[in-house]
């Protein structure tokens, strides 16, 4: 039988040979899987592209791009508002930042003498007013607003209060599409619903506002249509954020210059003069507290209000300030003066509530008509009634005897109470006080006031109190300006004073400006202290009304009924001399302008002395 034999390996031999076998099939995967590897690491070649379109991939993109920015700043607010506020913001950093570094290296330079200090210290103060100036302008509304503050701040250097001057008057003038789009979204109607021959060019253009002319359809008048700017609104918040972060800067980079008070007061009212139905309220008290009163003061009618629209009387006149006019219409411009210088005192002192925005531009002057309740043959208009303060029986009274021991002579008794009434009215301290006497007067202080060594060199001689001041020369100008800029310890007192003082107090002091301005914008023939007389008249009014009331208040008892016939005696007394010294000013303006006529007639005729009289020759 066969044998079979069947050969066996030992177990290594085996396990060699199933080696081999996986050894060869590991090699011939790994030799596939390089091969795949060089094949990833060679050269791709590039699908191929159509030549001569690759260079439109960028532009299409830039377009697009472009296209959809547009797109979103014309129909998404939020989009608009972004960019739009980001380029306000940055008008006036780059005018703030780049002032403050040129600041900056005008301080820190050596000069040869203290005359070429000076000027570049003013240079630099023009190129810094100039940027801000064209940032204000630029960004309109409350920026001009702002410089408008700015102007009127006479601690300022003057080359930035003179930088500032043409933003009282220059203001642009928003689109009339834009005007349109405005009565469409306020008042429901295009403009040709509810005006006819509206003007679509405004008669005058301000920070907050444009007027238009037009004949109110309802009414039949023809009206002044005041306009709020449509941008106002939308970017307020942001704007005032704005202007206080750059007062915030202006206080790190020189904290000697404090106007933080200046972004809080215009938080505070702007919101206000923004609101037209606030301003026809106003408007409608100010007419009830000079209802029975016998004046030449004149309010126009206010015949529609909504929030941004306000629909009024249209009054055809002239500035006060205007003496061509004046004279055309035989308007006496020394009696325009005294009687603008009563409706505000009375408004201060009488009715506790006044206009807290007075500028020329807000008042008109017209010929009185034959219903007027005028007592001369004029009427002022007062404008813009958006923002009033109320003064509060205590401040009143208090700045009421601070003014009248103004006018007193000076004695110890008189500069004791000075300071004590300026620390009752503005928490004036004796060191501040001589710097709060001259805001207060627009004069140099009065003989004793300021001690010997810190008192400004001259030659003027000073008076002792109101009644003995002289007319005001430019030398004594040049001096309370040169002291304010120039000496460092004043500048610090003054900025002190602004910080110190009721925002009301300011107002009325801005008041006693506007007063001491129009009466010199108006050639007046009588004595700079007339005006001051008409004040002292109703601050005599105000403490006796006051007294008045203590005594009601205290009872019939012996002590009360002493005093209040020494009240009503002193009040007498006061009054009475205050008007004998206001008659005879006023005979001695009348013969000034008598010899004015003379001289004009001697040298041209009846129309030279109509024009010398008139103070325009």
């Amino acid at each position: 039988m066969p044998i079979i034999l069947k050969l066996r390996g030992p177990p290594s031999w085996h396990s060699s040979r199933s080696f081999l076998r996986s050894h060869k099939s590991f090699i011939r995967h790994n030799f596939d899987l390089n091969q795949r590897l060089v094949s990833y690491d060679a050269p791709q070649a590039l699908p191929e592209r159509p030549r001569g379109k690759s260079w439109l991939f960028c532009p299409a993109v830039l377009l697009a791009l472009t296209g959809a920015g547009y797109y979103a700043y014309e129909n998404h607010q939020p989009s608009r508002h972004a960019v739009l506020a980001t380029l306000r913001c940055s008008r006036v950093a780059q005018a703030a930042i780049s002032g403050a570094i040129d600041y900056k290296r005008t301080f820190a330079r050596t000069y040869a003498s203290e005359e070429d200090r000076l000027e570049a210290v003013s240079q630099c103060h023009v190129r810094s007013a100039t940027k801000v100036l064209k940032a204000l302008l630029a960004n309109g509304g409350i920026y001009i607003k702002l410089g408008q503050h700015i102007a009127s701040l006479i601690v300022l250097p003057r080359e930035w209060t003179s930088t500032m001057a043409p933003l009282q008057d220059k203001c642009d003038a928003t689109p009339y599409e834009d005007i349109a789009a405005l009565f469409l979204s306020d008042m429901g109607q295009p403009i040709n619903n509810l005006f006819d021959d509206f003007d679509p060019v405004p008669i005058g253009v301000a920070s907050l506002a444009q007027v238009h002319v037009g004949y109110h359809k309802a009414s039949g008048k023809k009206v002044a249509v005041k306009v709020q700017h449509p941008h106002l609104v939308e970017f307020f918040n942001i704007d005032m954020n704005m202007v206080q972060s750059t007062l915030g800067w202006v206080k790190y980079w020189f904290p000697e210059f404090e106007f933080t008070w200046l972004g809080e007061e215009m938080r505070d009212n702007l919101p206000r003069e923004m609101d037209f139905v606030h301003e026809a309220r106003n408007t409608a008290r100010a007419v009830a507290d000079f209802e029975n009163i016998k004046t030449s003061l004149y309010i126009p009618e206010v015949i529609s209000a909504s929030k941004r629209v306000l629909i009024m009387e249209y009054i055809q006149g002239g500035r006060v300030d205007d003496l061509a006019y004046l004279a055309m219409h035989d308007i006496d411009r020394n009696k325009v003066a005294l009687e603008l210088t009563r409706i505000f005192n009375r408004m201060v002192f009488v009715n506790g509530w006044f206009h807290a925005d007075p500028h020329p531009g807000n008042l008109l002057i017209r010929p009185a008509s034959k219903s007027s309740k005028s007592p001369y043959n004029f009427e002022i208009a007062l404008l813009d009634h958006g923002l009033y303060f109320d003064l509060e029986r205590e401040l009143r009274v208090n700045y009421s005897r601070l003014w009248l021991s103004l006018i007193a002579r000076s004695s110890p008794t008189v500069d004791a109470d000075r300071r004590k009434y300026a620390e009752a009215v503005g928490n004036i301290t004796p060191d501040l006080y001589p710097v709060f006497e001259v805001a207060i007067t627009g004069r140099l202080a009065f003989e004793g006031t300021f001690e010997a060594d810190d008192e400004p060199k001259s030659n003027i001689q000073r008076a002792t109190g109101m009644l003995d001041m002289t007319p005001q020369t430019e030398e004594e100008i040049e001096l309370i300006l040169n002291a304010v800029v120039n000496r460092e310890d004043i500048l610090v007192s003054v900025l002190d004073v602004l910080r110190r003082l009721p925002r009301r107090v300011l107002m009325v002091m801005k008041l006693n400006d506007l007063a001491r301005h129009l009466d010199h914008s108006l050639a007046t023939t009588h004595s700079s202290v007339r005006i001051f007389l008409i004040t002292s008249k109703y601050c005599m009014k105000a403490v006796w009304q006051d007294e008045k009331r203590r005594f009601r208040d205290s009872g019939l008892g012996f002590g009360s009924l002493r005093h209040i016939f020494g009240s009503a005696w002193a009040f007498a007394i006061g009054y009475s001399q205050v008007t004998f010294i206001e008659l005879m000013m006023d005979w001695q303006a009348s013969m000034i302008k008598s010899s004015a006529w003379l001289h004009g007639f001697y040298s041209r005729g009846l129309a030279g002395a109509h024009d010398a009289a008139a103070g325009l020759s």
